[in-house]
């Protein structure tokens, strides 16, 4: 039996660039359809879209707000991951219970491994 390709997104764009913020989303739901393993990770300022209450304020053409799109990703079973060395740029203004439930936590080390196992990696 062949594994299941992969494919890494990783999301640096945060809430004021909203024009750069679906496409990694999308890309894994079609990915998900596609029977291809995504992640979404969200590194840097992209870790500011999943703060609770930013992700509602963003809504681009016909689409859902950001933070329906998130929900929807997640409820897909794509993971959705949470830089944890970027809660730390920030200076503590972003701490784990700011944090959206469908997100996890992960560390620089995750971010490596799932770069290194991935088939494919994007960036936004």
């Amino acid at each position: 039996m062949t594994e299941a390709k992969k494919i890494l997104y990783v999301q640096t764009s945060g809430p004021d660039t909203p024009n750069r913020l679906y496409s990694p989303l999308i890309l894994a739901q079609t990915a998900k359809a596609m029977n291809v393993e995504a992640t979404v990770y969200f590194l840097g300022l992209g870790l500011k879209n999943l703060v609770k209450g930013e992700a509602e304020k963003v809504k681009i053409g016909e689409f859902p707000n950001l933070r329906e799109v998130i929900k929807q990703t997640a409820d897909q079973g794509i993971k959705i991951m949470a830089c944890q060395q970027s809660m730390q740029l920030f200076g503590g203004e972003i701490k784990t219970e700011d944090i959206v439930e469908e997100a996890t936590i992960a560390g620089a080390a995750t971010l490596n491994d799932l770069a290194l196992d991935a088939d494919a990696i994007l960036t936004f």
